[in-house]
């Protein structure tokens, strides 16, 4: 699934996947990883501006890297939110001293940070958040509680959206802070079990955790701008590169339909061949929509297109497995974690793909009031 470049690019494809090839190796920790990268200058390759350590490069050498890094079997990103998420939102809405703190640390690979955005209560639901920023003088003391927050046990830094106008509701009122982790006592990460058994995401407790008053980005009361700002980021070159890891993800699952035989079921075939045809549309899709700014509805339409086809892959590896997809690669003792095989971890992890990130619902919500110009959903007081 290359991108179809030639000439330079192509010779710079090559390049990238030497110096992979020399740097990646089984066993890497995934913080040293970050450092690696940020050292070679292949953390911020997309931002908008440099000169805080980081290289830019154009949109088709940003593809290339992204899909020849798919392609490394290199460690999952533990920068990604901040490298992808947090660092263009200051490059847009930050202050310059903001930019300096942070962006050159992102850059080194030597600050990871979480995102603290869902609530119990207010998931999807993104204006309904009630954590709350006091201010104190030269700071803010931040109390209440975020969930699903990925990669919050590593991170040393959270971007927290949070009420810092008492008696505010839905968008109002709302400013992102930025706080630190390591603040014993006034913050706490409990993981999160999931159905496969691992704890990517977490709960996080404030309690009169301190964020300084200088690192509230776009100025207090415009947090839902900014928050909103943010989210527009989640789309561009790694939809591509997480394609590639999807038709990975099938071809694994057409050998195994070869291998069982069960090929020759003509419901399955057909699975199988929409599957692959609906990969494509998404490549297409996402080329179509890529570097392109102001599309309210493109973020959307992507999270629905892959969060469903990639429940449908989960379905369709257990359905190829067959009888036998339902045991453990080792027998099961009450006294250690049970094991998955890769397609029970597909299966079972993809559950969670249309719900996460948005719901499938507040995705077509976003969709017909944005792009189809429909009556907004009423929503309850907070």
């Amino acid at each position: 699934m290359d991108f179809g470049f030639g000439g330079e690019d192509e010779i710079f494809r090559a390049e990238v996947r030497e110096w992979l090839g020399v740097q990646v190796r089984p066993g890497l920790d995934r913080r040293a990883w970050e450092r690696t990268l940020g050292a070679a200058g292949w953390i911020g390759i997309g931002w908008a501006e440099e000169g805080y350590g980081n290289r830019t490069l154009g949109l088709t050498r940003q593809v290339v890297w992204a899909e020849e890094y798919a392609r490394s079997s290199a460690p999952p990103r533990s920068g990604h939110i901040g490298e992808n998420l947090l660092a263009p939102t200051l490059i847009a809405h930050g202050s310059p001293e903001q930019k300096g703190r942070f962006l050159p640390a992102i850059a080194a690979g030597d600050e990871l940070w979480c995102q603290g955005y869902s609530e119990p209560g207010a998931g999807s639901d993104l204006a309904g958040v009630r954590t709350g920023a006091v201010r104190d003088g030269d700071c803010y003391r931040v109390s209440g509680q975020k969930i699903w927050t990925s990669l919050a046990q590593d991170a040393d830094w959270c971007f927290v959206l949070a009420r810092t106008e008492a008696g505010s509701r839905r968008h109002r009122g709302l400013s992102l802070l930025l706080v630190p982790m390591d603040q014993p006592g006034r913050i706490e990460v409990r993981p999160i079990r999931q159905l496969t058994g691992t704890s990517d995401f977490n709960e996080v407790f404030f309690d009169g955790a301190r964020a300084r008053a200088e690192h509230v980005v776009g100025g207090e009361g415009n947090g839902w701008q900014v928050a909103m700002s943010l989210l527009g980021f989640e789309r561009g070159v790694s939809t591509l590169a997480q394609q590639i890891g999807f038709a990975e993800e099938l071809g694994r699952v057409v050998r195994a339909a070869v291998d069982s035989g069960a090929v020759d079921d003509p419901v399955v075939r057909e699975r199988l061949v929409r599957q692959w045809a609906e990969l494509r549309v998404m490549r297409w899709n996402a080329l179509r929509t890529l570097g392109r700014a102001g599309d309210a509805g493109a973020p959307s339409v992507a999270k629905l297109l892959w969060g469903g086809w990639h429940q449908r892959l989960g379905e369709l590896a257990m359905a190829v497995r067959g009888a036998v997809g339902g045991v453990g690669p080792r027998e099961w003792e009450a006294s250690s974690p049970y094991e998955l095989d890769a397609f029970q971890h597909l299966f079972l992890f993809s559950r969670a793909d249309t719900v996460y990130g948005g719901s499938d619902q507040i995705q077509r919500t976003i969709i017909a009031e944005r792009v189809l110009g429909l009556p907004r959903e009423p929503k309850g007081v907070v």
